[in-house]
C-alpha cells in the first residue's frame, strides 16, 4: 500500500529502526558495523545461532514504538529431523507482560502449517521462494517489546536470518489494541459433531484480523463443509458472524477443484491473493526422512484475512470452525486433524494462553 501525503514525513520524534544479528539493539549509527573476510562492515555477522532447547531474541527493545515488518529464515530441516518449521516456536511480549500475545509455531505463524514451505502472497504475510518469510502486521507497544524465537528442535541451528524494521517514538494511546496470535490444534481429539475452537477467552476490545487453517484429511471425501462462527460480546448458542463452509471462507468454490467429477480425478488449484488463499495441497511426504511409501493423509492449508471486512467486538471474542464433509449420500460429522493460528488484536491485558504442546504433540501427520 502506497504511504498517504500525510504519511511521507515523520511525525515529530518518531525514528526508522532495524533490528538484526549485525545491530541487535537497532541502534542508530551502527548498523553493518561487523567485519568479514571482506573487511570492515562487509557482511561480517548475517545472522544468529540457536541452540537446540535454546532462546535467542530478535527484538528486545525499549517504546513506545511499533514493528513494522519482520523477515526470518530458516533451515527446515537437519540431520536431527524434518520439522524444524514446527519445533521452532515465536513469542512476543508487550509491556513487560509475563504471558506472550504471540505463542504460534514459527512457520504457521507464517502460513507455512505441516512444517513444510509454501509460497504465499498476500497483504499481511508473504513467503518468497525460498523459505523467506514476512509479516507486515503492524504491532504496537508503549514501554517494551521482545520478541523471541525458541528451539525444541534436536539439533542446533547455525543460522537464523532476521531482520526486523520499526519505529520508536510513536505515540501509543493507552487504550491502543495489541497485536495477539495464538495456535490451536484437534488431533482427532474432538467428538463427532464437535467443533474445532479457533479462539476463546478473548476479553477486552479489539479487532479480529485473520485465520490460518492447516487441515489434515482423515476421513475419506470433501472436508470442507464446515462453517467459521465468530461469537462477539455475549453470544452463547448462536454467533453473530459465520460463513457458509470452509472454501467458501477462504474465498474459493466447489472443493478448490478444476471440476467437480470422480474420472478422471479432479484437480486441485492452490492459490494465493491478498487477503484469503489456498496455498498448499499434498498427500505425498516430501522431507525424504523415511524410506517407505510416501502417501500420506492429505493435507490442506487456507487462509484468510479480515482486513478490508474487519471483525470488531467490544466485549469478548470465541471463534470455532465446524467439521463437516460431504459426499453423494450427503454431509456427515468428522475429526479431522486441525491446527489453525488466530489473529487479532486486544486491549491488554490479556488472558493467559491454552498450554502450548511441547514439540512431539505439534508433529506434522
Amino acid at each position: 500500500m502506497l504511504p498517504t501525503i500525510t504519511e511521507l514525513a515523520p511525525p515529530a520524534g518518531v525514528r526508522s529502526r532495524s533490528i538484526n544479528a549485525e545491530n541487535p539493539a537497532g541502534a542508530f549509527g551502527a548498523a553493518a558495523a561487523a567485519s568479514s573476510a571482506l573487511g570492515p562492515g562487509r557482511k561480517g555477522s548475517a545472522w544468529s545461532s540457536l541452540p537446540a532447547g535454546g532462546t535467542i531474541d530478535l527484538v528486545d527493545i525499549d517504546g513506545p514504538g511499533v514493528i513494522r515488518h519482520i523477515w526470518i529464515t530458516v533451515a527446515d530441516a537437519t540431520d536431527a529431523g524434518p520439522f524444524v518449521l514446527r519445533d521452532l516456536v515465536l513469542r512476543a511480549h508487550w509491556d513487560d507482560e509475563e504471558t506472550p500475545s504471540i505463542e504460534v509455531p514459527l512457520g504457521d505463524f507464517f502460513c507455512n502449517g505441516f512444517a513444510t514451505r509454501a509460497l504465499v502472497t498476500s497483504e499481511p504475510v508473504t513467503v518468497a521462494p525460498t523459505g523467506g518469510m514476512n509479516s507486515y502486521f503492524p504491532m504496537p507497544f508503549r514501554k517494551h517489546a521482545r520478541i523471541s524465537l525458541s528451539s525444541e528442535h534436536g539439533a542446533d541451528l547455525e543460522h537464523v536470518f532476521f531482520q526486523v524494521d520499526l519505529t520508536t517514538g510513536d505515540e501509543i494511546a493507552e487504550d491502543t489494541p495489541y497485536f495477539h496470535a495464538q495456535w490451536r490444534r484437534s488431533n482427532a481429539s474432538t467428538a463427532l459433531g464437535e467443533d474445532h475452537v479457533i479462539l476463546d477467552g478473548v476479553q477486552g476490545s479489539g479487532r479480529y484480523v485473520g485465520t490460518y487453517v492447516a487441515l489434515a484429511s482423515l476421513s475419506r471425501f470433501w472436508w470442507g463443509e464446515g462453517e467459521v462462527k465468530f461469537f462477539i460480546d455475549g453470544d452463547e448458542d448462536l454467533p453473530s458472524l459465520c460463513s457458509t463452509g470452509l472454501e467458501d471462507y477462504a474465498g474459493g468454490a466447489w472443493a478448490f477443484q478444476d471440476e467437480l467429477r470422480s474420472d478422471p480425478e479432479p484437480v486441485p488449484l492452490t492459490f494465493s491473493a491478498p487477503y484469503f488463499g489456498y496455498p498448499f495441497c499434498s498427500s505425498r511426504d516430501t522431507t525424504g526422512a523415511a524410506t517407505f511409501l510416501q502417501a500420506t493423509a492429505p493435507m490442506h492449508a487456507l487462509y484468510r484475512w479480515h482486513l478490508p471486512d474487519p471483525i470488531w467486538f467490544e466485549r469478548d471474542l470465541r471463534v470455532t470452525v465446524q467439521q463437516i464433509g460431504t459426499w453423494d449420500h450427503g454431509l456427515f460429522e468428522r475429526s479431522d486433524d486441525i491446527s489453525t493460528v488466530a489473529y487479532w488484536y486486544q486491549t491488554e491485558p490479556h488472558r493467559p494462553f491454552p498450554d502450548l504442546p511441547a514439540a512431539a504433540g505439534r508433529v506434522p501427520r
